[in-house]
């Protein structure tokens, strides 16, 4: 095999796609969702990132804050479109978009 064609094979051999590089790879996945004629895209921030959101989502004596956690998915995981408590006093599907959101973040940090 001649040099030429070395480098040929190692180019084809590097050309692969990242999906077949890192098949497991969970960063920036994303999911979309209808809720009420609104689609709601959610993205899986890393498997650190998530972990912060359940950790600072605790109370003082460690008792898990509804509040705290949903802020975060509105702030982390909700990409679009970008919500907050107002919009939530303006959209109806809060407590689903809510569960979906927070079904998506616990099946990836599996």
């Amino acid at each position: 095999m001649t040099k030429k064609d070395e480098v040929k094979e190692l180019e084809a051999k590097n050309n692969i796609p990242d999906a077949e590089k890192r098949p497991f790879n969970k960063f920036g996945k994303q999911e979309t969702h209808e809720v009420n004629g609104i689609e709601y895209k959610f993205q899986f921030p890393g498997v650190r990132a998530a972990q912060q959101i359940l950790d600072n989502s605790k109370g003082p004596a460690g008792i898990f804050v509804d509040e705290a956690y949903n802020k975060q998915l509105m702030d982390t995981v909700i990409v679009e479109p970008k919500t907050d408590w107002d919009y939530w006093d303006e959209h109806e599907g809060y407590r689903e978009v809510m569960g979906l959101a927070d079904n998506f973040l616990g099946r990836l940090l599996n």
